[in-house]
C-alpha cells in the first residue's frame, strides 16, 4: 500500500513514477520496500492515466452508506454537538 502512496506523491509533485523513485520516496520514509510489489505497480501504471484513476475513485466515498441511513447519523451528530455546548462541564466549562 506504501509503494501507491509513494506514486502518488509523485504524480502529485509531477515527477515521473518509475520503480527507483518509488523505492527511494519509501526508503526516504522509512517504510518497507518490498521490490516485488513495486515492480508490479508501476507494471500496472504503464499504461493508465493516473489522473482518470483518481477522478473515478474520488467519485464513490469509500464506506459510502445508503443514502436513508446518512442523513439520521447526521442529525444524531448535531444534536450531540448542540447538548455539548449548552452544558459545558469540567475544566472546558472555566474558558
Amino acid at each position: 500500500m506504501e509503494s501507491i502512496y509513494a506514486a502518488l506523491l509523485l504524480h502529485k509533485v509531477g515527477q515521473k513514477v518509475t520503480e527507483a523513485k518509488v523505492e527511494k520516496v519509501l526508503t526516504a520514509a522509512g517504510a518497507k520496500v518490498d521490490k516485488n510489489e513495486i515492480s508490479k505497480l508501476i507494471a500496472g501504471l504503464k499504461e493508465a492515466n493516473i489522473d482518470e484513476i483518481i477522478k473515478s475513485a474520488s467519485a464513490i466515498p469509500v464506506g459510502a452508506a445508503p443514502t436513508k441511513e446518512v442523513a439520521p447519523v447526521k442529525e444524531e451528530k448535531k444534536k450531540k454537538e448542540e447538548v455539548e455546548e449548552e452544558e459545558p462541564t469540567g475544566i472546558g466549562s472555566l474558558f
